[in-house]
């Protein structure tokens, strides 16, 4: 697996249109892209800055895959995430240097990227996703 760039830092929000006065209408910034994964039961909105993205994460239910984390923490940053070559491998690399993934293989992210996540207990209190492909 070959890591080559931050692809994006994911932010959980209560309602995406509001925390967008900030990063759209306050500090000028573009969104490029909006996605619904209804099978996660959340609205995706990327936001451009310079070579990398927030991605402003919506839930679209109660019992999305965020909504635990909203409950319990709040809005903020939720993940930190790479771009990769190679995710495949990502599974069995990660269990053979101690790291625990959230799912035996990747699954669609979205615009059609594969991603894995990492287990923040085994990554020092980060969750980390692994991305292969490009949302743009």
């Amino acid at each position: 697996m070959i890591t080559k760039k931050v692809d994006h830092i994911g932010i959980v929000v209560k309602n995406a249109e509001e925390r967008l006065k900030l990063y759209r209408d306050f500090l000028g910034l573009k969104v490029t892209h909006v996605e619904e994964l209804p099978e996660r039961g959340i609205k995706v909105y990327f936001v451009k800055i310079g070579e990398t993205r927030f991605e402003l994460l919506e839930p679209m239910s109660e019992n999305s895959e965020i909504s635990g984390f909203l409950e319990k923490k709040g809005e903020g940053i939720h993940h930190i995430a790479v771009n990769v070559e190679g995710i495949e491998e990502s599974v069995s690399l990660a269990l053979e240097k101690g790291f625990k993934p959230l799912s035996s293989e990747p699954k669609t992210g979205a615009g059609g990227t594969r991603v894995l996540f990492l287990h923040p207990k085994t990554t020092g209190g980060v969750l980390l996703e692994l991305v292969e492909g490009e949302h743009e």
